[in-house]
């Protein structure tokens, strides 16, 4: 396999999402892995600056910037600047998207559905494409209950708020044009910091279900919705961009799907104990209901606090577990395997203890966990609510 990948020669690299979480990681990793490729990166105008900065520390392949919109027609480049990645692209990774749970239907669709649908125009008229590499995300299974196969999308399930849906919507546009496109689909599932640093700069959409629990307890000591023994799906961005490039490089990941996730997944109420013995913090010996815990949340005093937690709590006791097969039988023999939350809960913690007492000091927002404002949160797969 590795003389197949050598085989391959530089590539030319298209990455939408930058400079978000994922997206910054993942193009430093293959400026690293292909010194002598190219690597272009779409920026929405408005991150202009801070993609600047950030590519300037890149090392390795050239890294070039391109700003443009996936939900503009020819994503909003001139002609020129189109028929260039037409004639040079050979691996693109789609990353940009809106993951905000309670982003209007409108934004999700725009975004998630019809941007994917332009980035599979382009890929189409790629002459020399070799990959085209989808972030979906595990969330697609909505409300099913269970064991979740790779292999496996519309069974009639439910979902619980449009960015679900939108993301499953846009999985299925990239399933039918695998008929005629080299495709490969990364499900994800709560993405968090680096489970060597700690460092995450994203605190919204189902990603916030990463940051949950590992914030709550230090912030203020709420209950934990439910019962807890559902498993807590959350996976470390480092793990994410090594499997995917990984994956992008094999010739058996064509047409196939990857849940990229912890197979031993630790439950939610003892990664939440876990957190407050670290943080010597106590408890409320009570829990609440889901649904109790929804209107609490409500009340003054906690809304502008626990406005990410309200939307991630159908999460916190979903019983579902999402198979591995394909990314385990691809990533065989590499190293590169999830690690275990236990082992990097708790850098996770200490980094988040951190941010949060460097803006308790600076007293820069009301809430110390609002990163709204600032284009680092936005997801690596993010484009901001419009």
């Amino acid at each position: 396999m590795s003389n197949q990948r050598k085989k391959q020669g530089p590539g030319t690299y298209f990455v939408t999402g930058y400079p978000g979480f994922i997206g910054k990681r993942l193009v430093e990793h293959i400026a690293r892995e292909d010194p002598q490729g190219h690597i272009y990166a779409l920026v929405q105008p408005k991150f202009l600056k801070e993609a600047q900065k950030l590519a300037a520390q890149v090392k390795g392949a050239r890294l070039e910037l391109i700003t443009g919109d996936i939900v503009d027609m020819h994503l909003g480049l001139s002609g020129e600047e189109y028929q260039r990645l037409c004639e040079r692209v050979t691996d693109i990774f789609h990353l940009a998207a809106v993951s905000q749970l309670n982003a209007p239907k409108e934004t999700s669709w725009r975004v998630n559905v019809d941007g994917t649908r332009n980035m599979l125009e382009l890929a189409r008229d790629c002459e020399h494409l070799r990959r085209f590499n989808t972030f979906s995300s595990c969330y697609v299974s909505g409300d099913r209950l269970g064991v979740i196969a790779e292999d496996e999308l519309d069974v009639g399930q439910g979902f619980r708020n449009p960015y679900e849906e939108s993301k499953f919507q846009a999985e299925k546009l990239v399933q039918r044009a695998s008929a005629t496109l080299p495709t490969t689909i990364f499900r994800p599932c709560s993405v968090v910091g680096d489970s060597r640093t700690g460092e995450i700069d994203r605190f919204e959409g189902p990603y916030y279900l990463g940051v949950l629990l590992v914030t709550s307890p230090l912030v203020a000591p709420l209950p934990l919705p439910g019962n807890g023994v559902a498993p807590l799906n959350v996976v470390p961005v480092d793990y994410v961009v090594a499997a995917v490039w990984h994956i992008s490089r094999d010739p058996r990941g064509v047409g196939r799907t990857f849940h990229l996730v912890d197979p031993n997944p630790m439950s939610a109420r003892r990664v939440y104990e876990r957190i407050a013995e670290k943080s010597n913090r106590k408890l409320p010996r009570f829990q609440l209901p889901a649904r109790a815990a929804d209107v609490v949340l409500r009340l003054p005093v906690l809304e502008k606090l626990a406005r990410p937690q309200r939307a991630a709590l159908s999460y916190v006791n979903h019983l579902v577990i999402y198979n591995t097969h394909n990314t385990l039988e691809l990533l065989d023999g590499t190293g590169i395997r999830c690690p275990p939350l236990a082992t990097y809960l708790d850098q996770l913690v200490a980094y988040v203890r951190e941010q949060y007492r460097k803006r308790q000091e600076s007293a820069e927002v009301e809430d110390p966990l609002d990163h709204s404002s600032s284009p680092g949160s936005d997801s690596p797969d993010t484009l901001p609510s419009r």
